[in-house]
Formats: structure tokens, sequence, C-alpha cells
């Protein structure tokens, strides 16, 4: 029975500490949350600003759903479209600054419509080997050649870069790599797509809200102006709703509207998360405070963990990994935090390398200073124990 091999599977995953469970939220996304029935102060979720449950996009919502009901009812191609989702795409690319953007319901639905419609066979996709998940699966689903360089070694992709074969070259990037919290040497990398004749497409999922003024992201955090940029960003991270979007020139948004198949065949997004994320983009702009308050945290959290046994990676964004190394280890950590009262994720192999399985701790501009103050003690107190 095929069943049994399953099994088998899901047991050797077991004994190499790499079995992952779901857990039941029973609260509102936030800093102090209701898991399985316990209260936990929360390091685990990407609602950097802490805008998941603010009351006016709540408010938003529900003006949305009362003017347009609770479902799109078909793709953006037939009759999907709405006036609120056309509102958004418009300030979405304003806010990024560039010429047009286009909804998708998920960023692995973006990365996947917009490298798809781009780049196939005959073409060739310089990639990070650190690169999401999405972005991975994009460049395969292409079937266009496929370049990996090491993380961040602009010198290594430049040299892959004179090997083009011909065709369409497109390199594609995380922002802000959501397992290291590190940041993409996007000059550098632009410098070479000018230089070489290709598009850069980056992922900035972790980056818009938290990045550059008034968080319009990666773009504005290293003054970056180029058509060869197609930028995509996700809407159920730093701006607390649901979604994601690409922006580029309008020559690039027409042709994904004609060939992503993500954004072909998939039924609109409810158009009322538009409008909660109209309200999501006005608090983006006008709340600095939030991101103020995300430095101090970061600040406060590093200074507060350079003695520990273990060793936080360097980041200067709201993800802080704290390396362990074993994977049994790493999740004892998790475990012994949890049983304190506070939820940080384990995070293992395969989301990352062998051997560099860590805490995953994501801050928000939620979290106090007494927050803050709370992991580490008792991280400190963990490593007493160990």
């Amino acid at each position: 029975m095929p069943f049994i091999e399953l099994q088998r599977e899901l047991e050797t995953r077991a004994t190499q500490g790499l079995l992952r469970r779901r857990r039941v939220l029973e609260s509102p996304q936030g800093v102090h949350i209701t898991v399985d029935g316990k209260p936990y102060l929360s390091f685990c979720s990407n609602d950097y600003l802490g805008l998941a449950h603010h009351p006016q996009l709540i408010a938003a919502l529900q003006q949305g759903a009362q003017q347009h009901g609770v479902g799109a009812g078909a793709s953006h191609l037939v009759s999907g479209h709405f006036d609120a989702h056309h509102e958004l795409e418009q300030a979405l690319a304003e806010f990024v600054g560039k010429p047009a953007a286009l909804l998708f319901s998920t960023g692995y639905l973006a990365n996947l419509g917009a490298v798809q419609a781009l780049v196939g066979r005959g073409d060739t996709v310089y990639a990070d080997k650190l690169n999401h998940a999405s972005l991975n699966d994009a460049m395969l689903l292409s079937r266009a050649e496929v370049r990996r360089y090491r993380h961040n070694d602009t010198e290594q992709l430049e040299q892959l870069l004179q090997q083009a074969p011909g065709g369409r070259k497109l390199v594609i990037t995380d922002t802000v790599f959501s397992m290291d919290g590190d940041l993409a040497p996007l000059p550098k990398l632009l410098a070479l797509c000018e230089r070489h004749d290709a598009w850069l497409l980056v992922d900035d999922a972790h980056g818009l809200g938290v990045l550059g003024a008034q968080g319009r992201g990666a773009l504005a955090h290293f003054g970056l102006i180029s058509p060869r940029i197609i930028y995509m960003a996700t809407l159920g991270k730093a701006a607390g709703v649901s979604g994601a979007f690409v922006a580029a020139e309008q020559v690039v948004i027409d042709t994904l509207q004609q060939n992503a198949r993500s954004y072909i065949y998939t039924t609109a997004s409810p158009p009322a998360l538009s409008t909660a994320l109209l309200a999501s983009l006005a608090l983006m702009r006008e709340e600095e405070w939030r991101r103020e308050q995300l430095r101090k945290s970061i600040a406060q959290l590093r200074a507060g963990l350079s003695g520990s046994p273990w060793t936080l990676m360097p980041s200067s964004t709201p993800i802080q990994p704290l390396l362990v190394g074993g994977n049994e280890d790493a999740v004892a950590l998790s475990e012994g935090l949890r049983a304190r009262g506070i939820w940080v994720p384990a995070i293992r192999p395969p989301t990352v390398p062998q051997s560099t399985a860590r805490l995953r701790i994501s801050l928000s501009a939620a979290h106090s200073e007494a927050d803050v103050a709370q992991l580490m003690e008792a991280l400190h107190e963990l490593a007493r124990e160990s």
C-alpha cells in the first residue's frame, strides 16, 4: 500500500526533528495571542507594523464588505475587477514609484505569474541561492535555463551573466531574505543588469512598510529608479491584510495581464480587502513612529543578547535569526520559551541549510520594551540551564 510508504517518510522526518505541525490561533494576530488555549507573548508573526488587528483596518474592511459584498465572484479578466481593486493598484504603483501595478491573491502566485510570463525556453534566470521557495518554483515552471549564484555574490553573478547564451535575462532576488534577515545588494545588482541588458525582479515581501521613507520599500531605501526593475511585494505582512502586487513599467504589467497564468485563472481577491489595504497604506505613510519603534526594538534585542551562547545573525530588519545549529537543539530552545509563555518558532532544514537550525525572532512595532526584555531574560535563563 502506498500509504505505508508515506507513513514511513513521516516517521523519518519525525526522527530527524523535521516534522512540522500546526497550532491553532484563537485570538486576533498580535503581540499577545492565545494558541491552543494558552496565552503567549508572540515573536513569530510577520505583522511588522502591528496593523493586522488595527481598528481602522477592521472598519475599512467592514465598510468594503457592505459596499462590495464578500466575494469577487470571478477572475479579474472576466467580471471580478472592482473599482476598489483598481484604486488600490493605482495607489500601490504610486507608493512604490512605478508606473503601474497588478494585484495578485498571494505573493506566491505573484512570483509564479511574473516569472512565467516574462521568460521561457531560450531565456535565462539568475537566482540567489537563498531566494524564497516561490521564486525557486517560479523559475523552474518558466522552463527557462536556471543559473544560481552564491548568496549576495555579485562577482559570481557577473561571471554568469557574461556567459549568457542569448535570449532574455532575468535576475531574481529577495530584498530582505526571510530566514536570514539580511538585505540584497540591490544597487550592485541593478548595475549588473544595466551592464548586461537584464531585468531585475525583486521580491520585497519583507521590505514593504518597513524599509524606506514612509515604508515605501527597498527601492526607496536604496534610492533606486529604473525601468529594468520589476517590483513584487506582499500585503499580508507589514500591510496587515492579504494579497500581493507586481509594479513595473506599463508594458510589463500589460504583458502580465495577458500571460500570467496565476493571474488569469484565479478568482480575484474579495474587493473588501482592497478597501482595507487603502486604509493600511495611509497608516504606513503617516505613522513613522511604527518604524522607529521597530528600530528601537532591534537595537535592544541585539544589545541584550550579545553575550548569549547562540549567535544573532547579521540583520538590521525585524527578522532576527538566532543561530542554534542542530535541529533538536533549536526545537528544544523553542519549547523552552513556549513553556515560559513565549512563542518563537524553530526553523529547520530544508527551509534553511543543514546545521543552521535557528529561532526566527520576528519583531513588531507593537512590541514594547518590556516585551523584548522578557524574551531576552527567558533566553538568558535557558542559557544558564543548558
